[in-house]
């Protein structure tokens, strides 16, 4: 909660939440031209996003130092990745 406070003070927070497992998902997925939908859990999934932060950063450099705040258990990760601006 602290993480989270923090961003928002900083007004940095755009959206955050948890992500249900990925037995409560569902895929779409473009094989041989067709669309295919597959409902979880996905056996060949190694790692599954559990949540995400999205925010406001003037740089990678600035989104990194964020990422690097959130408290991790070990072998825990954070990915640092930029949205496509529409």
């Amino acid at each position: 909660m602290r993480f989270g406070d923090e961003l928002r003070a900083k007004g940095k927070m755009v959206a955050a939440d948890r992500l249900r497992p990925d037995s409560d998902a569902s895929r779409v997925r473009l094989k041989a031209g067709q669309r295919q939908v597959m409902d979880g859990p996905f056996a060949e999934t190694k790692e599954a996003l559990g949540g995400f932060y999205l925010i406001e950063s003037d740089t990678k450099e600035e989104a990194v130092e964020w990422a690097k705040k959130i408290p991790l258990g070990e072998g825990g990760f954070v990915d640092v990745r930029p949205v496509w601006e529409m």
